[in-house]
């Protein structure tokens, strides 16, 4: 399947299963995705920090895309993540996700560039990607990676597909009002998807929407049709499933989704599986939601 031409987009960073063995476990990967497949989830975002990128080498990060993109069979789209403040690099790891069978790769600003640095970055990124690029802006510092100026001045260049947001809310509501409209504009998080409607989100890319897929579409699609005051109800659901398991980082999402049944969700060592005092919460939200008996 393409990617989608209407709205709204839902996709989600795809956690990377483990062995016991601590390999990557790349049948639990195919068999995950065919769950998924039965979800409302648009598509799938691979190679990502929820996914433990840094964990991984380049070689398991390559493979992860095309098994992912074999996994569904043109049933969704795939978007390969990149971090990596090279050009170079950049566009080198971008030929190998587009022959891995990617269909987008995803971009993250790189941090501590001044704006004339980010725009020159982009600039040579876009014109040579093989594919279309989705920028994000997750610095995980709180601090912006560029002005939301040079964000917007990205987002007008050539093969840019959209855009994903930051948490700060205040700042990337300047950022909406200099990105085209004719490129997409992704909430981040699964506590912000309301919050991200109303500013004029028209899509979401978050870890939540593995965990609650269609809670996370419905809440999106009542956005995009002005009706707030339902979307408000689901975000609350939303934001109690995100202020539990996300406490706890990745190892908490990875429960969540051991819980319901998903393989492989272990982190890579040297990271921790949650305690069971941990688990029980995660295991006792996802009950009161309604996601598990």
């Amino acid at each position: 399947m393409p990617v989608p031409e209407s709205d709204p987009i839902v996709v989600a960073p795809t956690p990377t299963p483990f062995a016991s063995d601590d390999a990557v476990d790349y049948g639990a990967l195919e068999r995950n995705i065919e769950r998924w497949l039965a979800t409302p989830l648009s598509g799938f975002v691979l190679t990502t920090a929820n996914g433990e990128e840094l964990a991984l080498s380049e070689a398991e990060r390559i493979e992860i895309v095309r098994v992912a993109a074999a996994a569904h069979g043109g049933k969704r789209f795939t978007i390969a993540g990149i971090d990596n403040p090279s050009t170079l690099d950049t566009l080198r790891l971008a030929d190998g996700y587009a022959a891995a069978g990617a269909d987008l790769v995803r971009v993250r600003v790189p941090r501590g560039l001044s704006d004339a640095a980010v725009g020159s970055y982009f600039d040579a990124v876009t014109c040579g990607a093989p594919l279309p690029v989705v920028v994000i802006h997750q610095t995980f510092s709180g601090v912006p990676a560029a002005s939301p100026e040079v964000l917007g001045a990205v987002c007008a260049m050539d093969n840019v597909f959209g855009y994903i947001t930051d948490h700060d809310i205040r700042f990337e509501g300047y950022v909406r009002s200099e990105v085209p409209d004719s490129r997409r504009f992704w909430i981040c998080n699964g506590g912000l998807l309301a919050y991200g409607a109303l500013m004029g989100a028209n899509g979401a890319c978050m870890w939540l929407g593995n965990i609650a897929p269609k809670l996370c579409m419905d809440i999106m699609t009542l956005g995009s049709l002005g009706r707030f005051a339902d979307a408000r109800r689901l975000q609350e659901s939303a934001s109690a499933l995100d202020r539990t398991i996300i406490k706890h980082g990745t190892p908490g999402v990875k429960e969540a989704l051991r819980l319901l049944g998903f393989e492989g969700m272990r982190p890579r060592l040297p990271i921790a599986r949650v305690d069971e005092d941990a688990s029980a919460q995660i295991r006792g939200v996802l009950v009161a939601e309604g996601l598990l008996e």
